[in-house]
């Protein structure tokens, strides 16, 4: 192992010890099942804001964006106002119900707000696909993690992919066991100031190296015109859907029930409204600093880099040793955040939304660590034994649980109340067209109204995919909904 791997080890080792120390003091405050699975409704803001920021985008910004904006240019820049979006909505719209329904009626996951008010079979059918749905898709979340985790470690320390994935399931599983939500929590807002510290740092250095603002000029005017372009060369129609297709990334944190639960966990309506201003700064933050980073490696680099390793390569190549170090660590910490929150959510699915807590309540917290570790292992086996290209569009999971979800929060944050049928209707609505769609852009080419639908759900950006599943779904909930009788948040709060 080189001088370099062996510093960025060191200091990898020095911080995932600092988060097991996290978890060994978070376990100390989990007492209770809405401790363990929703901090017992007491996270303050820098804790709720930044932990939401680190989950939402992780490693995924730091690398994927990256590389977006490297390889299509200035159009790429349309997902920020998606981004965004997310963000606004989330915490102004949907955080007052949330966080107000929580405190009065003692909610510990997002399917307990979905199903509120509700009896008899319905509620549990519900329950029931709302978990499988959850359960499916963060499972092959998780070992998509993994795998991108396990090959950083590889890439980096020259290690087997096993022993890569071993390791990193076993840090995030040890301290998620050790302190649930409180643990999450803290170690994603350790993980989210560190991100934000070499969204700074690193693309401050590409900045100066490049040549400043006339570097990039220059550089970006020796681009074709397509890149240089903000509709990217396209044409109106095919625009069009490109921009609603990346903001379709944002509509899809409206219904993450990893998200929405940091929501319903944050203590008082003081603490929503500064979370809310740490978390949009972080955010404004992180994606200037990709950008910049994307432009400059472009004026660095020229265009025959790989997107998914540029934020590797200028790390080496810009920084010291022991601050390339952090950054990379930085990085796979980031993939962890994410792990780790959507890790707690599927066992909080399986332990809580099927009613297996509610029927042994002194066992609550041993379900959900039970829960932890079977999807912990399922995960790795999937990591380990299907191939990876199983996980290169893996991300559908995001649109599917948006528009299984966040149509419904959406109708009932807006003051209406859908019935039992409407709600679970909806939910399969929104989840199966995301599938559908997904599904039909990974066809073969056809003929007829088969490859007509097919070039329809690969357009730029894939907003049959990410947005469109959303109309039939809202069409279902409002149609199938009466005017609720506590609309307001103060009402509920009542």
């Amino acid at each position: 192992m080189s001088g370099h791997s062996t510093t960025i080890l060191i200091t990898l080792v020095l911080y995932k010890l600092l988060l097991v120390g996290v978890g060994i003091w978070a376990s100390r405050r989990s007492k209770s099942e809405s401790d363990f699975l929703v901090a017992g409704q007491g996270l303050g803001p820098w804790v709720s804001g930044l932990s939401y920021a680190a989950s939402t985008s992780s490693a995924w910004v730091l690398i994927g964006f990256t590389g977006f904006v490297y390889a299509n240019g200035l159009s790429a820049l349309w997902m920020i106002p998606g981004i965004w979006g997310g963000y606004i909505t989330v915490w102004l719209l949907f955080g007052p119900r949330l966080r107000a329904e929580t405190e009065a009626k003692g909610h510990v996951t997002l399917t307990d707000f979905l199903v509120a008010d509700l009896g008899g079979p319905m509620r549990r059918a519900i329950a029931w696909t709302a978990t499988a749905f959850i359960v499916f898709c963060f499972v092959f979340y998780i070992a998509a993690q993994f795998g991108a985790a396990a090959n950083a470690f590889s890439s980096q320390f020259e290690m087997g992919r096993l022993e890569a994935v071993l390791v990193g399931s076993a840090i995030i599983l040890v301290y998620s066991l050790l302190g649930g939500f409180w643990a999450v929590s803290l170690t994603d807002t350790i993980q989210g100031a560190l991100m934000a510290v070499v969204a700074i740092l690193l693309p401050t250095a590409a900045f100066l190296a490049s040549g400043g603002f006339g570097g990039l000029a220059e550089a970006i005017a020796q681009t074709p015109a397509s890149y240089q372009s903000m509709t990217g060369g396209l044409a109106p129609h095919l625009f069009l859907g490109f921009v609603l297709g990346v903001w379709g990334v944002g509509v899809g944190a409206l219904g993450q029930p990893h998200l929405l639960v940091r929501l319903m966990a944050v203590k008082d309506e003081d603490a929503r409204q500064r979370g809310f201003a740490i978390a949009m700064a972080w955010a404004v933050i992180i994606y200037i600093g990709m950008t910049t980073l994307a432009l400059s490696a472009r004026a660095l680099l020229g265009e025959g880099a790989t997107g998914e390793s540029l934020f590797y390569q200028l790390a080496a190549d810009l920084l010291p040793p022991v601050i390339a170090g952090i950054v990379i660590a930085a990085v796979l910490s980031a993939i962890m955040s994410t792990v780790d929150s959507i890790l707690l959510s599927a066992a909080a699915a399986i332990s809580h939304d099927t009613g297996l807590a509610a029927r042994r309540p002194r066992l609550a917290v041993l379900f959900a660590r039970l829960a932890m570790v079977l999807i912990a292992v399922i995960a790795v086996w999937l990591t380990l034994s299907v191939p990876a290209s199983v996980f290169s569009r893996v991300l559908f999971a995001w649109a599917a649980l948006g528009a299984a979800f966040g149509p419904i929060v959406l109708v009932k944050v807006l003051g209406r109340s859908p019935s039992a049928g409407a709600i679970w209707w909806g939910m399969v609505s929104g989840f199966a067209l995301t599938v559908f769609f997904n599904a039909l852009g990974q066809m073969p080419e056809q003929s007829g109204l088969v490859e007509m639908l097919r070039q329809l759900a690969i357009l730029p950006g894939d907003p049959f995919e990410r947005v469109f599943p959303w109309v039939p779904a809202l069409a279902i909930l409002v149609l199938g909904s009466r005017k609720a009788s506590l609309p307001r948040e103060d009402k509920v709060s009542q």
